[in-house]
């Protein structure tokens, strides 16, 4: 064993000379060895055995980081994940695999891959997921694998309107449910809701944004979500509030309201990231259906880059496989062009088309800190397991939106019609 502390030693202290990191690995002895020169060891990545190390030289991937971190054979000490990630530079740990001394790894490496005893870290949805409903996709089943979890763990780290989605931040320093307020009546502004408005709201969540649309500008709202404990919150927050009368939530696919163009606005926050890019169309043609000619439609959903070669959009990176397994199974990205080309195609004029990225990294990076503050509460809750992989989600989400590999927008679309709109002219008026 004390060999393999030396291995260790050796091989940590060759990627700290490449990746020059703030933070610290402490070893299963706990030796703590530094990850770049005069790294604090305030915060550490713990390495718990000599078996999380031959499980990633086994298998070098994301995965196996994830499973490690789920099993509690990887863990962050001092600090949480996303606080650990901003104290390197996320290129060059990118590059490391180009950079390394492959021979000495090789040599340190070697003896850790007779080190057995592999942790799975379960949590992982271990279903094949369909394409399309048709094929036997059950995307109540897949709701229900992430926000079934229970409401109580979401209000550990949510906003009290429980938006899980991104906020609409004036300033770097502002607080989560200032944000959060200032985002549902940013989108209701955009949708010019009056009084009377018939709105139906995809994906309602715990229905704090139809509630807000019912109690501050007067619409009457339709909530749909695919999960019970949502769809309960939902029902109990508009009691609470004093709008059900205004408000409904429905246990049901939107795909099952028949449409008849009966809605005059149509919402939809973080919920089309669960589709599938096989169901675009059809989901875009129920919606303009839905709507009444020259009805207005607010999309916001998270996209990633457009490829260069169209194909290799249907090529998950390994932090989406991560996300579909653990996560969001069945969840799929289009970029921000297929969004518009698809709604175009589907019979919606674009009226307006707004970057969210900056609004969505602060949003994560207040749930990580909330629920990393709150951790000890969460894990009586839900486990240590689940609070270590909300954790790095979060982190890893963060930083993806931070450094603009992934991207959210709120694009507005209005079900054509021929002649002038009588939308507002200017950003200004709405």
């Amino acid at each position: 064993m004390a060999d393999l502390v030396a291995n260790a030693r050796a091989i940590m202290a060759h990627i700290a000379h490449k990746l020059e990191a703030d933070i610290s690995v402490e070893l299963w002895n706990g030796e703590v060895v530094p990850l770049g020169p005069g790294a604090r060891d305030d915060i550490r990545l713990a390495i718990r055995s000599p078996q999380a190390i031959g499980r990633l030289v086994r298998s070098p991937k994301l995965m196996t980081v994830f499973e490690l971190f789920i099993a509690g054979q990887l863990d962050f000490v001092g600090g949480s994940p996303l606080e650990a990630l901003d104290r390197w530079d996320h290129m060059r740990a990118l590059g490391l695999k180009r950079t390394l001394d492959k021979w000495l790894l090789l040599k340190n490496a070697w003896p850790f891959l007779f080190v057995r005893g592999d942790a799975k870290g379960g949590l992982d949805f271990d279903k094949r997921v369909a394409d399309r409903p048709e094929e036997g996709r059950d995307d109540q089943e897949l709701i229900a694998f992430h926000y079934d979890v229970s409401n109580e763990f979401y209000e550990l780290f949510l906003d009290p309107e429980m938006q899980y989605s991104p906020g609409y931040f004036a300033a770097l320093d502002t607080e989560l449910a200032a944000a959060q307020i200032a985002k549902m009546d940013h989108i209701c502004r955009k949708l010019a809701l009056e009084p009377g408005d018939r709105v139906l709201d995809i994906g309602c969540g715990w229905g704090g944004m139809a509630c807000h649309t019912a109690k501050h500008f007067g619409a009457s709202v339709h909530g749909v979500t695919l999960s019970q404990e949502q769809h309960d919150e939902a029902i109990a927050r508009a009691e609470r509030m004093g709008v059900s009368d205004l408000v409904t939530i429905e246990l049901c696919d939107f795909r099952s309201i028949v449409p008849e163009g009966q809605y005059d606005k149509i919402i939809q926050v973080g919920m089309f990231e669960h589709v599938g890019l096989d169901n675009h169309d059809a989901y875009f043609r129920h919606v303009h259906d839905l709507l009444r000619p020259r009805g207005l439609y607010l999309h916001d959903a998270i996209t990633r880059r457009a490829p260069l070669d169209p194909k290799l959009l249907r090529k998950p990176t390994s932090y989406m496989k991560v996300l579909n397994r653990y996560i969001f199974p069945g969840g799929e990205l289009d970029h921000i062009g297929m969004t518009i080309t698809n709604m175009e195609r589907n019979k919606f004029e674009i009226r307006d088309v707004e970057s969210m990225r900056e609004h969505y990294f602060l949003a994560l990076k207040a749930w990580s800190e909330n629920l990393y503050a709150r951790r000890e509460e969460a894990e009586r809750m839900v486990g240590g397991g689940r609070v270590r992989l909300w954790l790095m989600y979060f982190a890893l989400s963060a930083m993806g939106f931070r450094r603009g590999a992934i991207y959210d927008f709120q694009t507005l679309a209005m079900r054509r019609r021929t002649g002038l709109t009588g939308l507002p002219l200017s950003r200004a008026d709405s």
